[in-house]
């Protein structure tokens, strides 16, 4: 299909953030389906893969992004490779454009030590902006509980960074919500969840939370950094 220009993209959103404001997720995620067919791609970490299951049930087929910055957990790319096998999915495995060995001789080892933002804006920011070029839509599994951060995510907003429309089908999601979803569906989920990791990126930037901390404490420990950049807007 045609992707609709920047401007038009604006306007649907404006009124699709509206009209599915309370909208369930499975109504946000099939109107995304049949408004704009392949121009819609599903963003997913692989920490659980409820949005993913969701989406594979409205949209058959739908296209799942997956950022690999080649410092994830073995547990998250065994995750994503029983995505690829048991879901109905088209799996796009998105490389950044260096390798870590390649970064390391260009900026030093263990960037992400000494500049976490650069790290994030080369493994993970510019391949997802990449991946979108010429979308119309994707969705993340962003929820307002997840943390202070995300309290005010709408389901549908215009990406103005990247001219195209974002998608958070979850938004109003709770744990409980979660959770439900995951029994009932037998969702795959990352096994470190159940290891003391409730929020999981890459391997030397994650560690366990400790009891009583926020869900999120555990991303960038000690350096007072909160989010990778994927959703700073432009």
């Amino acid at each position: 299909m045609t992707v609709p220009v920047a401007e038009d993209l604006q306007r649907i959103a404006e009124q699709a953030a509206v009209e599915l404001a309370d909208a369930p997720a499975q109504e946000i995620l099939r109107w995304a389906g049949d408004t704009f067919g392949d121009g819609l791609v599903v963003a997913a970490s692989m920490q659980d893969t409820v949005l993913v299951h969701l989406a594979s049930q409205v949209v058959p087929g739908v296209q799942v992004v997956f950022l690999d910055t080649g410092y994830h957990f073995p547990e998250t790319l065994a995750t994503r490779d029983r995505v690829a096998r048991e879901y109905p999915v088209r799996l796009l495995d998105i490389t950044p454009r260096q390798t870590v060995a390649e970064q390391d001789a260009q900026y030093g080892p263990k960037l992400h030590d000494r500049d976490p933002d650069l790290c994030c804006a080369l493994r993970k920011t510019h391949p997802l902006d990449e991946a979108l070029d010429g979308r119309a839509a994707w969705a993340t599994g962003l929820r307002r509980a997840e943390s202070a951060s995300r309290a005010n995510t709408p389901v549908v907003s215009f990406d103005d960074r990247r001219d195209l429309i974002k998608l958070a089908p979850l938004a109003a999601w709770t744990d409980d919500d979660v959770d439900a979803y995951v029994r009932e569906h037998d969702v795959i989920m990352n096994p470190l969840l159940s290891q003391g990791y409730p929020s999981i990126g890459c391997a030397p930037c994650t560690r366990r939370v400790l009891a009583g901390e926020d869900a999120r404490a555990g991303r960038w420990a000690g350096t007072g950094k909160t989010e990778c950049g994927i959703h700073t807007a432009g």
